[in-house]
């Protein structure tokens, strides 16, 4: 199992930036797919970015591609996702999850570990 803290959140303006960090602990970090998902008041958590485990392979919600960018420090054991150009639509809160495969995935349920989330708010 692995803990996941989120940080970094907060209010931006839009085409502002932030960068959102995930500490992680317990099971070896380097080796799992990491991903940030985020989820809007009444709708679904949806896929924002991963990257895969032991790899610096990477993929992007076309949504974000372009404007957010995903990356790891595994001597740290940090996941960050720094986003860029934000859109009001970018509202939500933001998750960071593991999972104990290497492979990428956009879908939640294939996440095992997730962290509390952090808020992220773009005002117009």
């Amino acid at each position: 199992q692995v803990q996941l803290v989120e940080s970094g959140g907060g209010l931006v303006q839009t085409g502002g930036s932030l960068t959102l960090s995930c500490v992680a602990s317990g099971r070896i970090f380097r080796s799992s797919a990491m991903g940030w998902f985020r989820q809007a008041p009444g709708k679904e958590r949806e896929f924002v970015a991963a990257m895969r485990g032991s790899s610096t392979i990477t993929h992007y919600a076309d949504s974000v591609r372009g404007r957010f960018i995903i990356s790891r420090d595994n001597t740290q054991n940090i996941l960050y996702l720094q986003m860029n150009s934000l859109k009001p639509e970018d509202t939500a809160v933001y998750y960071c999850a593991a999972k104990g495969a290497m492979t990428i995935t956009t879908f939640p349920s294939h996440y095992e570990d997730w962290g509390k989330g952090t808020q992220v708010t773009v005002s117009s």
